[in-house]
């Protein structure tokens, strides 16, 4: 690169590639040099270079500021490349100033993004009913083998790890309670807390909140792959129904393994409690299982599997509906699976408050 003494023009010479470029004698203090003869108004030939590609193209499309500069002289194909990537390569828009006129409208879209997940909730919702209603009217047609793959995948594989952190939940909260109930000399009732608690809310809610986690966003990404390999496309055309074939398959799936692996959480939950509560207050295992019929009711039992049902079908419908919004493209995946799982266990602890609230003199 020299300059001419008699104007300021700016030869641009030698070979501007990702090979030459990445050299430390040529990129040593090049951007500087570049942006120094910007500042100087120097006229630019890229005439004399040998080779030019798109690295060569990006590093002097940046000294120039994203802009052209005034006098330029080059050859047709380096103004064809310049210009592809200037076409690619857009300054970052100036952030608009904060107003109460852009804060309504953020807030008005916002709004509207709430109202349209409602709304495409409520008809995938009804949706689900029609299918349950065909599904009933002709049973023959259904796609049981489907629902019992999801079964499988969502109950059955779910097991060992649903165990594991709810035994370890047991143990926790029983080492927690017994040394606050000793120092009332409140022993027994340990079995008391910690049968109805686990029973009704924490087992329940513990496996939902696993489940979503694991088998919703599972669903999320199944169905949102589905999108972006057009295999949705592919079923429109062919005239299948992706309700029926897609989302009340898991939905039942879902609703079907819940209360099973709310009962497995509880258990092993109950069963950690059981070992904590010998190893630090001395109560035996025969004394904990004798004593837990006594003082939770059985109401307690059929209201955690009720919950559990509505769990398992608000996970299944919240998935679904991430998975059928994803757009053709991996980011929108991402974003899909990230809010399932998200909008999930915040919907379980919600409607779990909402039982609490509804059924609070049932079992009690």
């Amino acid at each position: 690169m020299r300059t001419a003494a008699t104007r300021p023009v700016l030869h641009v010479l030698g070979r501007w590639t990702a090979d030459q470029l990445a050299l430390p004698a040529v990129w040593q203090g090049l951007p500087q040099q570049l942006q120094q003869a910007v500042k100087d108004g120097c006229s630019w030939d890229l005439c004399g270079l040998q080779r030019l590609d798109h690295t060569g193209a990006q590093l002097l499309w940046n000294a120039w500021g994203h802009q052209w500069p005034a006098e330029l002289n080059l050859m047709p194909d380096q103004r064809a490349m310049l210009a592809r990537v200037a076409q690619f390569t857009t300054p970052a828009p100036a952030p608009l100033p904060t107003t109460w006129h852009t804060a309504y409208l953020a807030l008005g879209r916002r709004v509207m993004g709430v109202a349209q997940h409602l709304g495409g909730a409520v008809r995938l919702l009804g949706q689900l009913v029609l299918d349950l209603l065909r599904l009933a009217r002709y049973p023959l047609q259904g796609p049981w083998r489907d629902i019992s793959g999801h079964l499988y995948r969502i109950g059955a594989t779910a097991m060992p790890i649903t165990a594991l952190v709810g035994f370890l939940i047991g143990v926790v909260l029983a080492y927690l309670m017994s040394q606050q109930l000793r120092q009332f000399g409140a022993d027994a009732f340990i079995v008391n807390i910690l049968g109805l608690s686990l029973i009704r809310e924490l087992g329940p809610v513990l496996a939902a909140i696993l489940i979503a986690g694991r088998s919703g966003s599972a669903i999320t990404a199944q169905i949102g792959v589905m999108r972006v390999t057009e295999e949705l496309d592919a079923m429109r055309v062919l005239g299948i129904a992706k309700g029926f074939r897609l989302v009340m398959p898991r939905t039942v799936a879902m609703a079907l393994a819940m209360p099973l692996l709310s009962v497995w959480t509880t258990l092993a939950a109950l069963l950690g409690g059981m070992l904590a509560a010998d190893l630090a207050m001395g109560l035996t295992p025969a004394y904990f299982v004798t004593a837990l019929p006594k003082t939770v009711q059985i109401a307690n039992l059929w209201l955690a599997l009720a919950k559990s049902m509505v769990f398992g079908v608000l996970i299944a419908l919240v998935a679904c509906h991430y998975g059928l919004r994803v757009k053709p493209n991996t980011q929108s995946l991402g974003e899909g699976t990230t809010a399932s799982v998200v909008t999930s266990i915040t919907v379980v602890i919600l409607v779990d408050a909402l039982f609490a609230v509804l059924f609070k003199g049932v079992g009690l």
